[in-house]
């Protein structure tokens, strides 16, 4: 589960750049291969098979499979009919949604989001996260904010930049039972080291890290990535180099991604997080023949042309979303966005 120093060395790093108003311990944390093994783990911990977890959409899609294939969690999408999924007003929805599952006889044991928001690109306002943790507070819920793009957020001085604020900032004693309040942390991402297959579990709820490491035996991380991960955030300085270059690297890329888009007259979502736009290619949608899916028919014409994105990955709620990724190297993302 990541030996001593592995933890210590999160910790650490968890403390310097995502605030929390009680330092994290390194006991507070368990770590396997990967967030995928850690969404399954903490599945298997907080819920029985048929329960529900309650997310907005669009949202990252591989939840479904990381919370449903082995422990049978059913994902339920709140819909925003054309509220932002970060904002306060978006809690009425997840209400609305909770009550209608309820009712269904599915049972919702957790709220679930990406902070900053996967596919949006944004960071959640710390007015949004006062509000969601109030909201599983009354319904005794779980809270889970996944955490994993906290640091590849950058500013476009363009009067819209949000800030990432982790959950773990407030002091939750007035908004929400810290044995429901956890936070989900890897190197994939702000590190660009997905092939490590570090995920870090960071809850102070000791019957869940308890329950987590009974399943650990098929999920612990490898020792070399473990020594890897904890040289590189034993490193301080190397850390803020590093994340100070990618989030200037980042912004740049955005920014160009931005320019052309606007000339083209793709539509797309504002935001300062993350390394990738949601963009709305429903204008291009054509007609498809009966039983095809109108996105996997302009997603197939793109592969065609070199360019790979995934249709309906998203669970938007309108057709012609797709997720573009633009960290790349500039010559790749220029190519790529003229084709």
């Amino acid at each position: 589960m990541g030996g001593p120093r592995f933890p210590a060395a999160m910790a650490a790093h968890i403390n310097e750049h995502f605030h929390p108003a009680a330092p994290v311990q390194a006991e507070d944390i368990i770590t396997a291969s990967g967030l995928t093994a850690i969404h399954e783990l903490v599945g298997y911990s907080l819920a029985d098979p048929g329960d529900g977890i309650l997310v907005s959409r669009p949202v990252y899609g591989r939840f479904e499979l990381d919370f449903g294939n082995t422990s049978g969690l059913r994902m339920v999408y709140a819909d925003m009919d054309g509220i932002d999924p970060c904002s306060p007003a978006a809690v009425a929805k997840y209400q609305e949604r909770l009550d209608a599952s309820t009712a269904e006889g599915i049972p919702i044991k957790a709220v679930l989001i990406v902070n900053p928001n996967n596919p949006l690109g944004r960071a959640y306002p710390a007015d949004t996260l006062r509000a969601l943790m109030a909201f599983c507070e009354t319904n005794k819920i779980h809270l889970i904010s996944d955490e994993v793009y906290g640091l590849s957020t950058y500013s476009l001085d363009d009067g819209h930049d949000v800030p990432f604020t982790s959950v773990l900032s407030f002091d939750s004693t007035n908004l929400l039972d810290k044995d429901r309040l956890h936070v989900l942390y890897g190197m994939s991402k702000d590190f660009a080291a997905a092939g490590l297959r570090l995920g870090s579990l960071i809850t102070r709820n000791r019957s869940l890290r308890k329950a987590v490491a009974c399943n650990m035996r098929f999920h612990n991380p490898s020792g070399m990535s473990v020594s890897i991960g904890t040289a590189i955030l034993e490193d301080r300085e190397f850390v803020a180099s590093f994340v100070r270059l990618s989030q200037e690297r980042l912004r740049d890329s955005h920014l160009h991604t931005a320019k052309v888009l606007d000339a083209a007259g793709v539509k797309y979502e504002r935001g300062n997080a993350g390394f990738f736009v949601f963009i709305d290619l429903a204008p291009w949608l054509e007609h498809a023949e009966p039983g095809q899916n109108r996105e996997f028919v302009l997603a197939q014409k793109l592969l065609e042309a070199g360019v790979g994105l995934h249709p309906c990955e998203e669970h938007a709620e309108k057709e012609g979303q797709f997720r573009l990724v633009f960290s790349q190297d500039r010559e790749t993302l220029q190519e790529g966005l003229r084709r």
